[in-house]
């Protein structure tokens, strides 16, 4: 297979190289693109180096049989469009196409047969929508959803590699809040985007658009909080869900625990820190909201793997066996 990565040198970029190692596939070509200051740094696919390229106008005119785009929604529009032309398969990692109605949003658990024939622009959903609807997808096929409240304690890699470094600078006494309205450190800040006139900050509109297209729920309502916390890597949400039917609790664990990409802790709970390299959502805490038609959990995933990376690998794996590439 032939494979590009746009954004290869950031987080995201640099992590779906990770989990393109982790498949063990035969890669004919990888080549790696970034931005002309990311020019000429050598990254290793399987201890091979390779040279990062400048992205280009020209640079994919190239026929690849999938793109990763991870640089952002501006480079997303612009380029992703051009190598849909040309390729089989972009999945976009970021913002830029997850509203259109003509392009699938994709959680591969959970409506991976959209790919199913498909070739163009795939949208790679937000990371603190991907480790939720994991799980809430196995519910509303039992119980039918009906609410969603939700508060995600999002970590600081989250911003990209700046806000780790912001982070890490502020721990040494800097002042400075770098991309973020106030100080990190010690700290926890209820906004993540940009207010609306909603009230509500991208972030959690994100949130709440995302959940119905991936579940195909138009009926589901969200409500969304969401907060920047000083953790490095590993977002954690806490879920309220309502639902249609009564929920038998013990019901709900045994099909979450034989659920794909879902790891059920029954007896204990799991904090970002344990997770590792895990490209699951971890659920814990499951218990009765306020009646029995309502359901509690606490949701941990690692937000570069199974909310960014992973997931798009994941696309690209399932497509490529629907495909007969592997």
């Amino acid at each position: 297979m032939r494979i590009a990565i746009v954004g290869a040198t950031g987080e995201v970029g640099r992590m779906m190289m990770s989990c393109l190692e982790e498949l063990n596939l035969q890669i004919d070509q990888l080549d790696l693109y970034a931005s002309a200051k990311s020019c000429g740094t050598m990254l290793y696919y399987l201890d091979r180096p390779i040279e990062v390229m400048e992205l280009k106008e020209d640079s994919l005119l190239t026929r690849y049989d999938y793109v990763f785009f991870s640089a952002g929604a501006g480079v997303a529009r612009t380029f992703a469009p051009i190598a849909a032309d040309v390729s089989e398969l972009v999945i976009d990692n970021s913002s830029a196409f997850r509203k259109d109605d003509y392009i699938p949003l994709v959680v591969p658990e959970i409506n991976g047969d959209l790919l199913h024939s498909y070739s163009g622009i795939v949208a790679n959903p937000n990371c603190s929508t991907i480790q939720m609807v994991l799980p809430l997808h196995i519910l509303d096929k039992a119980y039918t959803l009906k609410k969603i409240v939700v508060s995600t304690y999002q970590a600081v890699s989250g911003s990209g590699h700046s806000g780790i470094d912001t982070l890490m600078k502020q721990r040494k006494g800097s002042t400075l809040k770098g991309s973020y309205p106030e100080i990190i450190d010690l700290n926890v800040i209820p906004q993540i985007g940009v207010f609306l006139d909603s009230g509500y900050s991208t972030e959690e509109e994100k949130m709440d658009c995302e959940t119905r297209k991936i579940l195909r729920n138009s009926n589901v309502s969200v409500c969304a909080t969401t907060v920047r916390v000083p953790v490095i890597y590993g977002h954690s949400a806490s879920v309220y869900a309502e639902f249609d039917r009564q929920v038998d609790l013990g019901e709900a664990s045994e099909l979450l625990q034989s659920a794909e990409a879902i790891q059920v802790h029954e007896n204990s709970y799991i904090t970002p820190l344990a997770i590792g390299n895990s490209n699951l959502a971890h659920v814990c805490r499951l218990r009765y909201g306020t009646d029995r038609h309502s359901i509690s959990f606490w949701n941990v995933g690692h937000n570069v793997r199974i909310g960014a990376a992973a997931n798009a690998v994941n696309i690209m794996k399932l497509h490529a066996r629907m495909s007969g590439r592997i």
